[in-house]
């Protein structure tokens, strides 16, 4: 029995090993990976690292924020590149201090955006930052530390500035329509642009979903998402179709107001109660027949009105067809064979 537990503990700890040295071999091959594809700062020729107390001898500020900085108490085991205090960053810094130069060391804010950005993305490795290189910030020269600072800097993800500040500093025209009648609580603080938006790049438009648009906003809007027997095509495709989630003059998000919304996609009708005095009758009072809109001739019992135009141009389309989202419940209405989303 104790030659088994025996075998067995010497087993478990084989196997530990094994994986930690298989991990430090997986971080070596994403370091040179990465060193491949990111164009990492050249330091100046010769260059060799010196550690952090050199750099206390000019800049103690720094060095002292530093050490309440998350970048600061990570180990070296914890990143690919492993930990040189400022020169994981700056780069060895031996001829910057012996020739007291600046441009002997790296500086990210004065390289361009490529070059600055790879300097934090060869340690940050995560899905987060996969797509950072195709996302739009990145192909719109947009470098990490335009909106992130690492020194003396206590905002949450050392942002410059908080949200939606932030992103309101060069996305002028969202900021705008957050002032629109209609707008998510974005301003107000209840919401933040990350919330939906990926900032360091996604699969879909730098937005925080893989597959289809319409799942991000059903996070939220969950009574939406059916599936439902009778369905709205625009709400399964895409919910940008009818709504601008950044702000509208149309109420509930909506990019035109209503019925003119509704009519980029479905025909002019009448109301049931209402004679168009377009429509010619059959004797009796019945429509002729449509085998497109209806299956039988059917009575009309409506009012002639010669301002039904102006009567069905200024009602709302949800006043009858209140189920726009989708439903389960077939409509009573002929012509629609239960799909009018009424109920």
């Amino acid at each position: 029995m104790k030659k088994k537990i025996f075998l067995v503990g010497c087993l478990f700890i084989s196997l530990i090993l094994i994986s930690s040295c298989g991990y430090q071999v997986c971080q070596k091959g994403i370091q040179n990976s990465r060193k491949s594809l990111l164009k990492i700062p050249v330091v100046a020729p010769g260059a060799k690292y010196v550690g952090t107390k050199a750099c206390a001898d000019c800049h103690e500020e720094y060095v002292n924020s530093f050490k309440a900085n998350v970048h600061g108490r990570i180990i070296a085991g914890e990143t690919p590149t492993g930990q040189r205090g400022c020169e994981s960053c700056h780069g060895p810094g031996s001829v910057h201090i012996d020739e007291e130069d600046p441009s002997k060391i790296i500086n990210p804010k004065k390289v361009d955006a490529v070059a600055s950005s790879a300097i934090c993305l060869r340690c940050h490795t995560g899905d987060e930052h996969n797509d950072w290189n195709g996302s739009e910030h990145s192909l719109n020269d947009i470098a990490c530390v335009d909106c992130h600072k690492v020194h003396n800097n206590h905002n949450e993800y050392l942002l410059i500035k908080k949200e939606p500040d932030l992103c309101f500093s060069c996305h002028k025209d969202i900021q705008a329509k957050s002032y629109y009648p209609t707008h998510h609580p974005v301003k107000e603080g209840k919401m933040k642009c990350s919330d939906c938006h990926a900032n360091h790049g996604s699969l879909l438009n730098n937005l925080k979903t893989d597959e289809r648009l319409t799942d991000l906003c059903l996070n939220c809007h969950t009574r939406y998402q059916g599936p439902f027997t009778f369905e709205h095509e625009p709400v399964v495709e895409d919910c940008t179709i009818c709504h601008d989630p950044h702000g509208t003059v149309a109420n509930n998000l909506l990019k035109k107001n209503e019925p003119f919304l509704c009519l980029q996609c479905h025909e002019m009708h009448f109301h049931t109660a209402i004679q168009s005095p377009n429509v010619k009758m059959n004797p009796g009072g019945t429509i002729p027949f449509n085998p497109n809109i209806n299956k039988t001739s059917q009575k009309i019992e409506g009012i002639p009105n010669p301002r039904t135009t102006q009567i069905f141009m200024g009602t709302k389309c949800t006043t009858c067809h209140g189920a726009v989202h989708g439903s389960d419940l077939p409509s009573l209405s002929i012509p629609s064979h239960g799909r009018g989303l009424t109920r």
